[in-house]
């Protein structure tokens, strides 16, 4: 297990509280996640300015349009230089290779390595409950594997899954299959669920078969941020 595999959610308010976070954890963590909060208040430059220092950023804004408009989206995500971005994958198959398509296209033109480009499956912060209500009546882990199988099918990297049905997704879609998981909790990171549904600590995520794990609150929100990153990172290396 590889501290490269921590990415640190900077889900804070302004670009200069992103930028302090990430120049006390640069070295430490594997990279950075731009989020709709962080995206919406400071914008692309933002993004810019971390992939200008060298960093890998993963821009999560999720879309979930028609082909066309995503894209779009994608090609300027590309041209900012992001390492991984993400769409919905109950966008559809034609979304999904679009954006696929179009990540490559957009670095052919640029002579820049491809973006991962990777899909949501079913959001951590939603159990079986939430999802019925959203009349979608199967079984969740059901519902997360049928998602992940169609984005492979879409020529998509990998998917975000909560930890949970990560051991399933890597059976059923291989070892070179990016499987990026959110809801990390416990284990080094704080205990505290916050909306969090479906969750594990860092060395059973990656151990379930994660590639990467998604940290927001338990670093960004303790007093010190580069103790609780350390404090992650040391428990994974301890396994």
């Amino acid at each position: 297990m590889s501290a490269d595999q921590i990415l640190v959610a900077l889900d804070v308010e302004s670009r200069e509280q992103a930028l302090a976070l990430a120049d006390g954890l640069r070295g430490l963590v594997g990279g950075f996640k731009i989020g709709s909060r962080l995206f919406t208040a400071a914008g692309p430059e933002i993004v810019r300015t971390l992939v200008d220092k060298g960093d890998r950023v993963f821009l999560d804004l999720k879309w979930h349009d028609i082909p066309n408009t995503v894209a779009t989206a994608v090609e300027a995500a590309a041209a900012l230089g992001v390492w991984m971005l993400n769409v919905h994958a109950v966008g559809g198959l034609a979304m999904m290779r679009a954006a696929r398509e179009t990540a490559d296209r957009a670095a052919a033109q640029t002579g820049r390595p491809a973006p991962l480009v990777i899909a949501v499956t079913v959001l951590t912060s939603m159990n079986q409950a939430a999802l019925r209500e959203t009349g979608i009546v199967i079984d969740l882990m059901d519902q997360v594997l049928r998602l992940a199988e169609l984005s492979k099918e879409a020529g998509l990297d990998g998917v975000v899954a909560s930890p949970k049905e990560t051991a399933a997704i890597r059976s059923r879609c291989g070892r070179e299959f990016t499987i990026v998981t959110p809801g990390i909790r416990g284990g080094g990171a704080a205990d505290t669920k916050n909306d969090q549904e479906r969750t594990m600590t860092p060395v059973e995520a990656v151990a379930a078969g994660a590639s990467y794990l998604v940290v927001g609150r338990p670093i960004i929100a303790a007093a010190d941020p580069r103790a609780a990153a350390t404090a992650i990172v040391e428990s994974m290396r301890k396994r």
